[in-house]
């Protein structure tokens, strides 16, 4: 088994020039949303011009990947069509590629969408399904050579806040890691390509949420880079009584600190100077030069 110390002595992701050494510091993911409907920016830049506005202001503010997806996964999203997702999502990616040098993740679970976008610009998969949705996924990931992050997630959008019952709700995350890192690694995708993500809100209630902030440093034992995406989500708007995701931004600064005293590697964000500089400050004081 692989300890912590293991995964910061493993080869680091090079993206678009850019090393990523996991352990060094806190990675910044910058989230694009180019859907009508995500829960707290669906409709803001879902036009090629205000995609492309918004990654400059995300780069400007130091993020260190932009995510884009063309796919909500908001609770009882609907899942739109292959050709859509691919016509939200391909455009964007080549424009922002044309203009920019930033390291771009595709956020889907299709393989389809993924192998387009990485052909059009993009140099990582982040599937919130964990490889799961789509059966063609990690062979086509393997195939692709390119890293990939696993999600957990229960059911879809659609269902998966009626799935939330658990015995142990870290060992059953961890479990699930296991079980999809043997799936990954058996298509052939390289272990230092593979990353991992909890999963905050998803299948997970507002306590099971903040109960896995505080065990975070549990999934260090798997030894993969972690990412935690807690930006502006409903558990924070219930600690706060805000129903605004957009006024969420101190709750999720806290939310983030958290994670990174927990040992996360990237946090997956909205807000990009805000969240740059409580990196800065929490890098600080849990992680010295």
């Amino acid at each position: 088994m692989l300890s912590r110390s293991a995964t910061h002595q493993s080869p680091s992701w090079l993206l678009r020039g850019q090393p990523f050494n996991w352990g060094t510091r806190t990675y910044l993911m910058g989230i694009l949303n180019v859907t009508p409907d995500s829960f707290s920016d669906g409709g803001q830049f879902n036009s090629l011009e205000a995609a492309v506005f918004q990654a400059h202001h995300l780069v400007e503010a130091g993020i260190d990947i932009l995510d884009i997806g063309g796919q909500s996964t908001r609770p009882q999203a609907i899942e739109i069509a292959e050709a859509e997702e691919l016509d939200r999502v391909v455009p964007v990616i080549k424009a922002v590629r044309s203009e920019l040098q930033v390291p771009i993740s595709v956020d889907t679970t299709r393989a389809s969408v993924a192998e387009a976008a990485i052909a059009t610009g993009a140099d990582l998969v982040n599937d919130v399904s964990g490889g799961i949705h789509d059966p063609q996924m990690l062979s086509t990931v393997a195939k692709l050579q390119v890293p990939i992050i696993l999600m957990h997630m229960r059911g879809t959008p659609q269902t998966m806040q009626q799935l939330t019952d658990y015995e142990n709700l870290v060992e059953e995350i961890i479990d699930f890691f296991r079980q999809q890192i043997r799936v990954a690694l058996a298509a052939g995708i390289r272990p230092d390509f593979l990353a991992i993500d909890p999963g905050i809100g998803f299948a997970k209630t507002g306590p099971q949420s903040l109960e896995l902030l505080r065990q975070i440093s549990q999934f260090q034992i798997l030894g993969y880079p972690i990412l935690v995406g807690p930006s502006r989500k409903s558990f924070i708007g219930q600690i706060l009584n805000q129903p605004d995701p957009q006024k969420r931004i101190w709750g999720t600064a806290a939310a983030c600190c958290a994670a990174i005293q927990g040992g996360a590697d990237i946090l997956r964000i909205h807000d990009g100077a805000a969240m740059k500089e409580v990196c800065q400050v929490a890098d600080a004081i849990w992680r010295p030069v």
